[in-house]
């Protein structure tokens, strides 16, 4: 992949970060990705998604974990923001 791209498209990362959570730390970039990914594979191919959740139930918590950390900040940022 082209090192030109990969910044371009961390750049999109980084943007899409702040608008849905308010920031783009490393952490939280990293976070946004694992659930944009996640949320796409399960809505695309379920079965996959189920099967690894019951394959790595470890994984699945954390998962949700994630998930949940990524709506609240969410549901955060956009109260902050009507202010």
């Amino acid at each position: 992949m082209e090192k030109t791209f990969a910044r371009q498209f961390e750049a999109l990362l980084e943007k899409y970060s702040e608008l849905l959570v308010g920031e783009a730390s490393d952490e939280t970039m990293e976070k946004v990705k694992m659930w944009a990914l996640y949320t796409h594979i399960a809505k695309s191919m379920p079965a996959l998604a189920k099967h690894w959740n019951e394959l790595y139930p470890d994984a699945k918590e954390e998962m949700k974990q994630i998930i949940n950390e990524i709506k609240v900040m969410n549901e955060q940022h956009r109260s902050s923001s009507q202010k």
